[in-house]
């Protein structure tokens, strides 16, 4: 490497709070399934704890040897309403507390793929996977859980939309923060590497090492040096540093796969904020010119952004995925924080955006009396989203019981503070209960 690349990483590290957000191995369950469920937990926890036990070992060297941060090391597993489903349990909150203790057991933060995908229906194994969310995210600590609702090949199970709603109002009611461990996608990708919506896809090889960069920091600090050039040169700028950025992620991603010995799947580009100042995605887009997030023109420069952060990544490296776009979460990102608190953005614009960006309504505080129909509402529009344009969509949304419009959430840590955010109160009860499905677009007629 030339030693100006080296100082430029050096400087991106040091001031620019570049880091590897997370390392995340997927582990497939298809081989712990077992009609006993008793038996088949033990599978599970012995071959997490077998599979995994090198993970933060390795990732610590790595950091330590190179001088990159590497945040988060994570696992996502097989959906777990696929495995359990051979076993006679009636609820799978058992599966849940066994991968909870496997995490703990190898130091692992978070474990995904307590999850179901019901876009077309819903399965036995299915429907004991969504019961059974509540209960299992409030006992645990690590688990995080995820239930695909729709796609653009099956269109949109409403049923599933209507019951989902209820399932987040009954985890707020155990405690709201509770509800970060829950999303709610169309289109869920198989190797996602960020939570909480990660799991271990059904077209995936036994094991793999996904990585999942960040770089706000880095991209806003290239466009302080183009300011007053054409929105050409914004993009190219964005382009350039997206490639360096992408490039560290895929040299960790492989280091780290020859070390764990397993393969390397890929590296997904997402823009990943922090609620550190100087790490945001909304920084970004002031930066491009816009007086604040949420301003008239938002939506046109996030989609610069997303598109040029794809480009510059894509050639850095031999495998893309994930969701790999710019994140709008609004308690994770210190500049979007302010804007709601301030009104300058609602929940409007925030759906707007994410028609061009990864993923959905994320990380959303609204109001503890917002009602299960108007949740399932705010999730049959994003689906509808995803469906319609062929990508990935999500709603992570907050019901803050006892608060309202004003009032704050508290997370901690990355998941930082998410001010409550006005709801529309008018009412979607009679179409989210009309139930069924649907159906799929055609794209013939795409305009």
């Amino acid at each position: 490497m030339e030693s100006k690349s080296i100082l430029e990483t050096i400087q991106m590290v040091a001031e620019e709070n570049l880091d590897i957000r997370t390392i995340t191995m997927g582990i497939s369950l298809f081989d712990c399934i077992d009609s006993d469920g008793k038996r088949a937990r033990q599978k599970i926890y012995d071959k997490i704890t077998t599979s995994a036990r090198d993970l933060v070992t390795v990732a610590d060297q790595i950091q330590s040897e190179y001088g990159i941060p590497i945040v988060n090391k994570r696992i996502a597993v097989t959906p777990i309403a696929m495995v359990a489903a051979a076993s006679a349990d009636h609820d799978y909150v058992a599966y849940a507390k066994t991968l909870d203790q496997a995490a703990a057991a190898i130091g692992i933060d978070l474990i995904g793929g307590f999850s179901a995908l019901v876009q077309k229906g819903c399965q036995s194994g299915d429907d004991k996977l969504i019961a059974s969310i509540p209960e299992a995210l409030a006992s645990t600590k690590r688990v995080c859980s995820s239930v695909n609702v729709g796609s653009t090949r099956a269109g949109i199970n409403l049923d599933a939309v209507g019951r989902m709603g209820h399932i987040i109002k009954e985890l707020a009611a155990t405690d709201p923060v509770n509800c970060m461990s829950l999303v709610v996608f169309a289109n869920a990708v198989d190797d996602n590497p960020f939570m909480a919506g990660a799991f271990h896809g059904v077209g995936e090889a036994d094991r793999v090492i996904n990585v999942g960069i960040s770089g706000p920091g880095v991209v806003k600090r290239a466009l302080e040096a183009v300011r007053g050039q054409t929105i050409d040169v914004v993009s190219e700028q964005i382009k350039k540093t997206a490639f360096k950025v992408t490039r560290m992620g895929q040299f960790v991603g492989t280091i780290a796969a020859e070390r764990l010995g397993v393969p390397f799947g890929i590296v997904d580009l997402s823009l990943a904020p922090t609620p550190n100042e100087g790490d945001s995605v909304a920084e970004i887009l002031e930066e491009i010119g816009l007086e604040s997030v949420g301003a008239p023109g938002t939506t046109a420069a996030l989609a610069l952004l997303n598109d040029a952060v794809k480009k510059g990544g894509v050639m850095a490296c031999e495998h893309v995925g994930g969701l790999s776009g710019a994140f709008i979460p609004v308690s994770e990102d210190a500049e979007m924080i302010r804007a709601v608190s301030t009104g300058r953005l609602n929940i409007e614009k925030l759906e707007a955006m994410t028609a061009v960006c990864s993923v959905g309504l994320d990380m959303i505080a609204v109001p503890g009396t917002t009602t299960a129909a108007t949740i399932s509402g705010l999730i049959a529009d994003e689906a509808a989203i995803g469906m319609i344009n062929n990508k990935t969509t999500a709603v992570r949304v907050i019901p803050a019981v006892g608060k309202d419009v004003g009032d704050s959430v508290e997370f901690g840590g990355l998941f930082g503070r998410a001010p409550v955010m006005a709801i529309n109160p008018s009412q979607p009860t009679t179409f989210i209960q009309r139930g069924g499905h649907i159906p799929a677009p055609i794209h013939s007629f795409k305009n």
